[in-house]
């Protein structure tokens, strides 16, 4: 059996964060030599891209791997640059869904609308805090731009596509969400719709993309990079129904956002186009409703989460998870034929389970 090359969770996360502490304590020097008042900038987004869970930096790390690359500074940077695209993503992602809160600390248009309020500054708190987070999450992918260049890696044209996808497509997708969030949808569209919106602002951009990245950099040619994506595609779809779950009967003192917030937010999951599929007409007219409206009270969101959970429809998505991490097998089983190693196949498998199963 031949060994495997994948460095292990823990060290990819490790080197990863240190290129983003190193990178991002440069950068704040740099913007202070500009004015002293880029701190007040640049302290937010450096404590918010040191959480998370790693996962885009993880898989494009893996990929440069499976694709031949060795572990080291120039994919720790690459990694890192993937990283602050994300929280680039993030900090626009609050500001759109009007969300308080990011992994159980403020969302940065928070902290920025609070430190206005607590000033007693002049204008309005609100646009002054989303003002400054839409400029904090520019800065973001500039930076993540920056960052990439300093990796030194051969851009081949492959590796320019991956990464010009990954930077372009999540626009793309986060538009689709925007735009099926806001208009009227027919209940009998409602699921391709929503399932457009999980392919294309989550899937790609969190498991193929990142993957592709890093295997092109490596220098991988075409069999190997659509034999991750065969993989890489239902584990991303299933990683964002895990988050629909979550979105609703996830604990908030483990997700870091109020129970029921995908309710509350109104967003058109896949779990919301199964309830509205599954229940009937009185029930389904009612949920539709109370979806998202301002006056939500804590006894309809336990009622909303009931009937999710009483007509099937959580069970449904559950079955829909399972059956797209199945899939990922067949992605496994074309990368044993071109050789990957047997351990990484099995790290690979793992860490689809631990995105699937997750509890944050």
């Amino acid at each position: 059996m031949t060994a495997g090359r994948l460095s292990a969770p823990a060290a990819v996360r490790a080197a990863v964060d240190a290129r983003l502490a190193e990178f991002l304590a440069d950068a704040a020097h740099r913007l202070r030599e500009i004015s002293p008042a880029a701190d007040r900038l640049t302290e937010p987004l450096r404590a918010f891209a040191t959480g998370g869970k790693r996962v885009r930096a993880m898989l494009t790390w893996w990929g440069h791997e499976i694709g031949g690359g060795e572990p080291g500074p120039a994919i720790a940077s690459a990694a890192g640059s993937v990283e602050l695209l994300h929280a680039a993503a993030l900090v626009h992602d609050d500001v759109i869904d009007a969300s308080e809160t990011r992994r159980g600390s403020l969302a940065v248009h928070t902290r920025f609308s609070r430190e206005h309020a607590a000033g007693g500054w002049a204008g309005d708190s609100a646009l002054y805090g989303a003002s400054a987070a839409i400029v904090a999450g520019d800065l973001c992918l500039a930076l993540s731009e920056e960052l990439f260049g300093t990796a030194g890696l051969p851009v081949s044209a492959e590796a320019r596509t991956a990464h010009d996808a990954l930077r372009r497509d999540v626009m793309l997708g986060q538009f689709l969400d925007i735009d099926l969030q806001a208009r009227p949808v027919p209940r009998e569209e409602l699921f391709a719709r929503a399932s457009e919106v999980l392919t294309h602002k989550t899937a790609l951009y969190t498991v193929v993309q990142p993957l592709a990245l890093g295997a092109a950099l490596a220098g991988a040619g075409p069999e190997l990079l659509s034999a991750l994506e065969r993989y890489g595609r239902p584990v991303g779809r299933a990683f964002q129904m895990r988050d629909d779950v979550l979105g609703v009967f996830g604990e908030p003192a483990t997700t870091g956002k109020p129970a029921g917030d995908d309710l509350a937010q109104g967003k058109k999951t896949l779990l919301v186009a199964e309830v509205l599929a599954r229940a009937d007409a009185e029930q389904a007219d009612w949920f539709a409703s109370r979806l998202g409206d301002p006056g939500l009270t804590p006894g309809e969101i336990a009622r909303m989460t009931a009937l999710i959970a009483d007509c099937g429809a959580a069970a449904e998505l559950e079955e829909r998870i399972e059956r797209e991490r199945a899939e990922a097998e067949a992605g496994l089983r074309t990368l044993r034929t071109l050789g990957v190693a047997e351990a990484d196949v099995r790290a690979l498998a793992a860490f689809a389970d631990e995105l699937t199963h997750r509890r944050a």
